[in-house]
């Protein structure tokens, strides 16, 4: 069970380029969404403020058209209704006539009510003429009758219901305009459905709501487009990110390989050059030692001296070799020791005034830090002895704010930079090039500073990550 569940895990945990990916989607597919619900949210709130406009705006308009209506309808029967007293029957039959005469449009017509809730007048549905409605609501509850004789009691006005529409016998909304006529206790109205008010409604919104949904496609699809642009960049950065790894990692294997040969050529040179030499003088020493004993020549013991004094001569060969590999001076007493050994023997070697100077670091950096500048040191005095024609050199290992510094300068011809290579000056040799490799690793930083006949000076800083913690107040000198 527990070697499936990390098989899983192992499945499941993410690559550093889907680390990469995500981390550069997330971000993006968060901004889009809210800025999807924003848009979306500010574009319903925008569209149904202008729906609510135009519904009021059809409404009044509406409304007009029944003021409109109705004051032709009194302007017809004004005269007979003002010379009528309260009682006349035959006015109010003329009226009633009139007014069931006047039609419009495919449902629009005139209604009369008395103040007793009788209905007078209904020309398009005279299923209503001469019962009394008092009491009437629409399908909703919404009182009619008794709404149209109080709006006509206090002077006209206004009333919305639903209400079946003559033509097609569906119910629908509809605003009616009544006025009262006071003397003959009557309410005259007519009303216009507005369902094509509401429908025009319904249709705007339903715009809206289908622009919306394409606003948000549009969006998505920004999104799905930034995101296969995010993809495919992160492809082919990390495509050529692997070629130009995979041409380091090919460059750097090549440079080991020159290195380990350079080594082992130094190695077997100075094994043929001295030892070997050596060793081929102490055999013929002794073999001639061995003839002399035997002739009883008195020359013997001084050969055998010469011998002796020339296998002492290899033997330190030998442990300057192993020194030079891998001084046992930087492990067993630090640093600072195994430099001032490396100039002596430098400046004993070559003629070059050398001149050391340290503050004793007390064993204050780790192995890797210590290892690192010894062989920096080394490959710069090796590049003076070989290059550089000086006649002094200095050498200072300090420690100061930003860590541990190693400094090397010299008097000599100095170094001629290619125009075209003084932004890659550590690129142009090999041994430059290990040098910065060995300072990167540690995550110090080198600088080289060269001029014709002025010298070269460089300088190694090791990040203070390397330094140990001291372990009493003597050690903490640096």
């Amino acid at each position: 069970m527990k070697a499936i569940l990390n098989h899983l895990r192992d499945r499941l945990e993410l690559s550093y380029g889907q680390k990469v990916f995500l981390l550069a989607s997330l971000p993006l597919i968060v901004a889009v969404a809210l800025i999807s619900v924003v848009v979306a949210a500010q574009s319903r709130a925008l569209a149904e403020r202008e729906i609510k406009a135009l519904e009021t705006q059809l409404i009044e308009a509406k409304k007009d058209e029944l003021r409109n209506y109705l004051s032709i309808a009194r302007t017809a029967f004004i005269n007979t209704y003002g010379l009528a007293g309260p009682y006349d029957a035959q006015a109010k039959l003329a009226v009633t006539q009139e007014l069931s005469s006047m039609l419009y449009g495919q449902d629009g017509y005139f209604f009369v009510f008395d103040y007793d809730g009788n209905n007078l007048v209904a020309p398009r549905q005279t299923f209503l003429i001469n019962k009394n409605w008092t009491g009437l609501k629409d399908i909703n509850g919404v009182p009619i009758t008794d709404e149209l004789i109080r709006i006509a009691r206090e002077g006209g006005g206004y009333h919305s219901f639903d209400w079946p529409k003559p033509s097609t016998g569906a119910t629908e909304p509809m605003i009616v305009y009544v006025n009262g006529l006071q003397d003959w206790r009557w309410v005259v109205g007519t009303g216009i459905f507005i369902g094509d008010v509401l429908n025009t409604v319904a249709a705007s919104r339903a715009d809206v709501e289908a622009r919306i949904k394409r606003t948000s496609l549009y969006i998505v699809g920004i999104a799905i487009a930034a995101l296969l642009g995010v993809f495919v960049s992160g492809m082919v950065l990390n495509l050529r990110e692997r070629r130009l790894a995979d041409v380091k990692l090919k460059d750097l294997t090549q440079r080991i390989i020159d290195t380990q040969e350079e080594e082992r050529g130094r190695v077997a040179r100075e094994l043929h050059d001295g030892i070997s030499q050596m060793l081929v003088g102490v055999r013929y020493a002794l073999e001639l030692c061995k003839r002399q004993v035997g002739l009883g020549d008195a020359r013997a013991p001084a050969t055998l001296g010469k011998g002796i004094d020339g296998l002492g001569s290899a033997i330190q060969e030998v442990r300057r070799i192993s020194r030079d590999l891998r001084p046992g001076v930087l492990d067993d007493l630090g640093l600072g020791p195994a430099l001032k050994m490396l100039t002596d023997d430098f400046s004993t070697r070559t003629g070059i005034t050398t001149r050391f100077e340290t503050v004793v670091f007390r064993n204050r950096l780790d192995e890797e830090a210590r290892i690192a500048l010894y062989r920096i040191a080394q490959e710069a005095l090796t590049n003076i002895e070989r290059h550089a024609d000086a006649s002094r050199v200095d050498v200072t290992l300090k420690g100061q704010r930003d860590g541990g510094l190693l400094r090397i300068s010299d008097n000599g011809k100095g170094m001629n930079w290619p125009p075209a290579a003084r932004s890659q000056r550590l690129a142009l040799g090999l041994g430059l090039r290990n040098m910065q490799e060995r300072i990167e690793q540690l995550g110090g930083t080198m600088q080289i500073t060269s001029a014709l006949g002025k010298g070269t000076c460089i300088e190694a800083l090791v990040p203070l990550t390397h330094m140990l913690r001291p372990e009493n107040k003597k050690a903490s000198t640096l």
